[in-house]
């Protein structure tokens, strides 16, 4: 089953894509939710005219978003958290953790589009996110956990 994508589905596609499906997945979750409509030719040639006024757009989009990447590349961020023996965490740091930092230093990202490397992080050191600021732009942003003094 062929449909387009009206908004961002997790491990599926972006906002305007065309994806195939399994019937079932289609018809029972992605339409009812709002998610998709049923790609028919005429709906394709609408999607077609779209793209080509939103090709404009998009591009002063990922011109933000690489100048974006481009401070947060820049950006040196540490996190401080309770330790207790040794470099093990009380509790641990994850993406909600690296959003909240990064609004700290200026730059509004939702902790949705954050993910850390391996999960959430239970002991200090440097670690690694990514961070999808455009369908197109993705950054590796290093981080460091420290002790709390």
């Amino acid at each position: 089953m062929e449909l387009i994508l009206r908004q961002d589905v997790e491990n599926l596609g972006f906002k305007d894509d065309i994806v195939t499906v399994k019937n079932g997945y289609g018809r029972n979750y992605l339409i009812p939710q709002g998610f998709a409509t049923l790609a028919t030719s005429s709906a394709k040639k609408v999607l077609a005219e779209n793209l080509k006024q939103k090709a404009y757009k998009e591009q002063k989009l990922v011109d933000e978003a690489n100048a974006t990447a481009k401070a947060l590349l820049d950006l040196e961020i540490k996190i401080t958290a309770k330790t207790g023996a040794g470099t093990k965490l009380f509790g641990s740091v994850n993406n909600a953790n690296l959003a909240e930092a990064l609004e700290k230093a200026g730059h509004s990202i939702e902790k949705k589009f954050i993910k850390v490397i391996g999960g959430s992080v239970k002991r200090t050191g440097k670690y690694e996110a990514k961070v999808r600021l455009h369908r197109s732009v993705i950054v590796d942003l290093p981080f460091e956990v420290i002790a709390e003094a």
